[in-house]
């Protein structure tokens, strides 16, 4: 049986995306990935700093996903701490619990990484989901992240995962 992987696509979030991001964002799946953020949607879709970017991602045309890639060295809250140069840090989740394991998560993890690699100066890309999130570990794992650390960040108890530019290139 030959599969084709599905036509997903990466566009910037806009405030016209407010309504659709609130809801995705009070969904159980998501709750629970992410537990003690608040991504202050209004103020933030507003904003366009050179360090990030936030993306929906999309089933043709259908919004199923959001993106956000950020430059942690860079990034205003200092959220991954004094960290050095040439790094990408990435939050994902699909919206609607319907859409969750239809391979989705791996199409739109793929287009966020070739455009994090995108940049030749980007060496490595962060990932931090919680330590209780066994499936979310095996996903980054099977995209090639490998394990760095244990680590808290604010209320939340995650697992550091960092995927190289080689990795990521023999993966793919």
């Amino acid at each position: 049986m030959n599969q084709h992987p599905p036509n997903i696509s990466l566009r910037a979030a806009t405030l016209h995306d407010l309504a659709l991001l609130r809801h995705w964002d009070e969904q159980p799946h998501t709750v629970a990935s992410d537990p003690n953020d608040d991504w202050d949607w209004e103020t933030e879709l507003t904003r366009q700093p050179l360090w990030r970017e936030q993306l929906v991602a999309e089933l043709d045309g259908r919004p199923i996903g959001f993106i956000q890639i950020i430059d942690p060295s860079q990034e205003d809250s200092h959220y991954w701490g004094d960290i050095g140069p040439n790094l990408r840090a990435i939050d994902i989740w699909i919206g609607e619990a319907d859409d969750l394991n239809k391979g989705y998560g791996t199409v739109m993890m793929t287009l966020a990484l070739e455009r994090c690699f995108s940049d030749s100066a980007v060496t490595d890309v962060l990932i931090d989901p919680l330590a209780s999130n066994h499936r979310a570990h095996r996903f980054y794992e099977r995209l090639g992240f490998q394990f760095v650390e244990q680590r808290s960040f604010g209320d939340d108890d995650c697992f550091v995962y960092r995927l190289t530019r080689e990795s990521f290139a023999a993966h793919n």
